[in-house]
């Protein structure tokens, strides 16, 4: 029998979903894990928690379904990008992972800005700034203040990268989650060989870049017996996350778009050619279909109402664990009795900094607004809200360039609120669908596991058969001009606040 593993390698949590070749979704398991934050914009995770709740997920998977020794099993992933693992040469992690919302580089990006300027980057990497939490200015860091690790540093990876070679042994990445390290050049799609020497590195103490939907090997014997799986597992390369997602969304020609509210929120459009924007406000990534690009944005997203949920609401997570509901459904429900507007209540979720097209990596979180009138549910509304803001903001950077968005594919864990996509809907004022499968990433790195061991002859083809719509939410006129009124306050925030973020520790 042949089987598909998906493997989602989240900000906060994992999940591993199995398929058969029809798509059809056979078993799924999700691990949460929590960040640890030793310092003010440090954000750090072991690796082996990342390795733990991939076996914990595993044995889970394996008990909703049973996997046979003989199994033939395809495994590709869709994984977060910019965290960054740093190992010896014996391949052992010599410190934490340094996660993608970490912002402690804030002087070493600085310095890359002056070295080779931003203008620079954004034609050679795609990425429009020299920022933070990119593993060039992280690399730098090292470097600078951790030089007992940089030194004895034999491999600095990705986190695809490092589970492909603790799955098989070998050192493989692929363009589209390499492309936002600002070492990799998105034209010439080889490493830039000016920044390694800048950053003191060699291009062999970086996995070999592969194409998406590759493979790179079979499992190894003793993790295969390790996770109680045959040794008929092929590992291939997957695709950052929102790429996958986009895959198992169906967002795959020119001319569609697709956005994610999971622990980030991320937007992405395939095009088929390099498109720069002139503004250099919107990231240009490689996209794992074919050789096409795609304009890709992310900020916090889930991560903002999953903190609320955390701190918060106690209550309705103690619900959940009686069996009373979902937490977010609880919350979901509360924010939908507040009106449209949130009755002046605004806020700016950018509790790490924020990124295109408004990129600030001093950003904070802020609520406006409120009075003695507001309610735990007009917080929770207005979370929801903003990231329809950023959404709106992003559209209207994409219109700026030319390109027209008329319909929106949402998944991620947001596009199961009814309510959210509403409000979504309603902000931008387009129709928006979500897809049959809710786990979209996870879909998209089977795919291309599928591809890449020949079940499919080709993503398109694979995608046409197994990815339908679900619902389409339609935008609602009467809220048009609340919302309208909400944003322009969301944006002048932004703005006016500047210069506070640059005070504030």
């Amino acid at each position: 029998m042949k089987l598909l593993i998906g493997l989602d390698i989240g900000t906060t949590a994992m999940k591993i979903a199995l398929f058969d070749v029809q798509g059809a979704l056979l078993a799924v398991s999700a691990q949460e894990y929590d960040l640890m934050t030793p310092g003010p914009n440090y954000v750090e995770e072991s690796p082996e928690v990342y390795w733990k709740a991939f076996c914990t997920g595993l044995e889970d998977l394996k008990r909703q379904y049973k996997i046979t020794p003989q199994a033939q099993i395809s495994l590709a992933m869709s994984a977060q990008g910019e965290t960054i693992f740093f190992l010896d040469r014996d391949g052992l992690p010599l410190c934490n992972a340094i996660v993608w919302m970490d912002n402690r580089a804030v002087e070493e990006a600085a310095e890359l800005e002056r070295e080779f300027g931003n203008e620079l980057c954004y034609k050679k990497t795609g990425q429009v700034s020299f920022e933070a939490c990119w593993p060039a200015s992280k690399i730098l860091w090292m470097k600078k203040n951790r030089p007992e690790i940089f030194e004895k540093t034999e491999k600095f990876l990705l986190i695809e990268d490092y589970f492909i070679y603790r799955l098989t042994g070998k050192y493989a990445t692929e363009p589209s989650l390499v492309c936002s390290s600002t070492y990799w050049d998105i034209t010439e799609r080889r490493y830039w060989k000016e920044m390694l020497e800048y950053l003191g590195i060699r291009e062999e103490q970086l996995a070999p870049v592969m194409e998406s939907g590759a493979v790179v090997g079979k499992i190894l014997p003793d993790v295969a017996a390790e996770l109680g799986l045959g040794e008929e597992v092929t590992i291939c390369t997957g695709a950052l996350d929102q790429a996958a997602g986009a895959i198992g969304a169906g967002n795959i020609r020119e001319g569609m778009f697709s956005e994610t509210i999971g622990a980030a929120l991320a937007v992405c459009v395939p095009v088929n050619e390099p498109v720069f924007d002139p503004a250099r406000k919107m990231p240009l990534f490689c996209f794992p279909v074919g050789r096409m690009y795609m304009i890709h944005t992310f900020t916090n997203g889930g991560m903002t109402l999953r903190w609320f949920r955390d701190k918060f609401c106690e209550t309705e997570m103690l619900a959940e664990q009686k069996g009373w509901g979902d937490a977010y459904d609880l919350i979901s429900r509360q924010a939908e009795r507040v009106p449209p507007g949130c009755d002046g209540l605004v806020m700016l979720p950018h509790l790490s900094g924020s990124l295109a097209p408004d990129t600030n990596g001093k950003a904070k979180g802020v609520w406006f607004g409120f009075t003695l009138q507001h309610t735990k549910a007009h917080f929770m509304r207005a979370i929801m809200e903003s990231l329809g803001y950023i959404l709106k903001r992003n559209i209207e950077a994409l219109g700026d360039m030319g390109i027209q968005v008329k319909e929106i594919r949402s998944l991620g864990g947001g596009s199961k609120s009814a309510v959210w996509s509403q409000i979504k809907a309603d902000i931008n004022q387009v129709t928006l669908e979500t897809v049959k499968s809710v786990e979209a990433a996870s879909l998209g790195a089977a795919i291309l596991a599928g591809t890449a061991t020949g079940i499919f002859d080709s993503v398109e083809n694979a995608v046409d058969r197994m990815v339908e719509v679900k619902d389409r939410t339609l935008p609602s006129q009467d809220s048009r001009q609340v919302y309208e009124e909400g944003y322009q306050m969301y944006q002048r925030l932004f703005k006016d606040l500047t210069e506070c973020f640059e005070k504030a520790k």
